[in-house]
């Protein structure tokens, strides 16, 4: 009997330890930068942005140049990101959250912090939220244990969005002290606003700064930290010290100060040792807003940007550092995104997801680590940032099946525009999808066009509801 309780007690004692083991159980960074282009990197081709930083991240760790997010807007992005699950499984797909909005992120979802605190993670979000800002809807619904950030857009104001300014954005930029003159977004910390209006001049560093405190304070044990930061939609703003006045360099010095911190966090990481048992994940919550110009970004090789469903709006820039674990100085071309990083997060710390619920991510952690898989992601459904099914990748092969214009027809023009224009891309061969090549494969175009509508049609019967007030 002694024996036997002996044996159970080491037993038990010998499974705590595995769950708790470094191996099992590493932390884990998300930095998610808000209409960021696939351009905006020096690492992925920029010649003007200097990003010394995250170019270093890649050196060290792992490009994934193919690397999706699950709608070209704000809110139904986020949503996909936590949940793996298109925005439209989890009743989050029409377009993006307002101050006036009445629903948000359903607590009953399973998100990244869900999962992770359920493995004793230390868990935190810093930045923008826009998954609703009720507090039923807020981060500590939803897996983590404290939060400071905005609750939706930094062009928003608290409480109904009006009042909103009418300045130029090159007006805006020369006068920082528009910041908190003219616009009135709220810094909530957990379920309290606690600065109104927050001064986003200096939100970017101090959200870095909450989250560097943070892993001091967990650095004995697991941590995941959510860093989604407000930048750099707009409207632009840094701290005085990475402040150039020519407006035509905004975007610029958004961009090299959200590097500068993503650089003290990771110098933090090294100096406490924990380099080798952290992921860290640097990407976008979808392509740049072209139309500002110099206060938006670039797509880089890539057709149009936020907004939309080509390539431009919705593959992102996507640097994984992990050393040790992540293939440093390597690329990935393989298909993968943001609904992907949930199952891949339980992969790699040897869990197991609820059986309760579908999600649409896939396992790829191989993809992150370089190391052989027999899972592959071969398909990828498109929504419009209104939501409407409007694609599907499908190889190298991707169609787009766009809706007739509202607009009555033109005079003008020869062809019927009140028939949906179907685009076929051979993105392998064209990645800047300039050729159609609809024509020439009919029998493609059906073939996907069935599949694109099946797809939907599952994801459609078995949506589950967002949470509404």
């Amino acid at each position: 009997m002694y024996r036997s309780i002996l044996f159970a007690a080491i037993a038990g004692f010998c499974l705590f330890r595995c769950e708790i083991s470094p191996a099992a159980t590493p932390n884990f960074v998300i930095i998610f930068a808000d209409d960021q282009g696939y351009g905006d990197l020096g690492c992925f081709g920029s010649e003007k942005i200097k990003t010394p930083n995250i170019d270093r991240m890649a050196k060290e760790g792992r490009r994934m140049t193919n690397f999706m997010v699950a709608s070209p807007v704000c809110t139904p992005s986020r949503a996909a990101l936590l949940t793996g699950c298109y925005p439209k499984r989890v009743g989050l797909h029409e377009h993006v959250l307002f101050p006036q909005s009445t629903k948000g992120l359903n607590p009953a979802e399973h998100t990244i912090a869900d999962h992770l605190k359920g493995l004793g993670y230390a868990t935190a979000c810093f930045g923008k939220w826009h998954l609703g800002h009720h507090p039923e809807t807020l981060p500590r619904q939803h897996g983590f244990d404290t939060y400071l950030g905005i609750p939706y857009s930094n062009d928003m104001n608290h409480p109904d969005n009006k009042r909103k300014s009418r300045v130029s954005s090159d007006d805006l930029w020369r006068n920082p002290n528009s910041a908190v003159k003219y616009w009135n977004t709220p810094l909530v910390e957990n379920e309290t606003i606690v600065e109104l209006p927050v001064d986003q001049r200096t939100v970017t560093r101090r959200y870095t700064d909450r989250a560097i405190e943070f892993i001091r304070e967990n650095q004995k044990k697991p941590f995941f930290v959510y860093l989604p930061h407000s930048m750099p939609h707009i409207p632009l703003y840094v701290p005085e010290d990475a402040y150039d006045a020519d407006p035509q360099n905004a975007y610029t010095c958004v961009i090299e100060h959200i590097d500068a911190e993503v650089g003290r966090l990771i110098d933090t990481i090294r100096a406490l040792d924990l380099a080798e048992n952290t992921y860290v994940i640097y990407t976008s919550d979808n392509g740049p807003w072209l139309q500002f110009k110099n206060h938006g970004g670039s797509a880089g090789p890539l057709r149009a940007g936020k907004g939309t469903t080509f390539e431009g709006g919705q593959r992102v820039p996507c640097v994984v550092w992990g050393p040790g674990r992540i293939p440093a100085g390597t690329e990935c071309d393989e298909l993968m995104g943001t609904i992907d990083l949930l199952p891949s997060i339980a992969a790699l710390t040897k869990s197991t997801l609820p059986s309760d619920r579908k999600i649409d991510g896939m396992n790829l952690a191989h993809l992150m680590t370089g190391e052989s898989g027999e899972t592959s992601r071969d398909e990828f459904v498109y929504y419009t940032s209104r939501g409407a099914l409007e694609g599907l990748r499908q190889g190298k092969w991707k169609l787009l099946v766009k809706a007739p214009p509202k607009k009555k027809p033109s005079a003008k023009l020869k062809t019927d525009t009140n028939l949906p224009q179907r685009m076929l891309f051979d993105l392998q061969a064209d990645v800047g999808e300039q050729k159609n090549l609809a024509d020439a494969h009919p029998e493609r175009v059906a073939e996907l066009e069935a599949r694109m509508k099946e797809l939907d049609a599952e994801i459609t019967a078995n949506a589950r509801p967002p949470w509404t007030k």
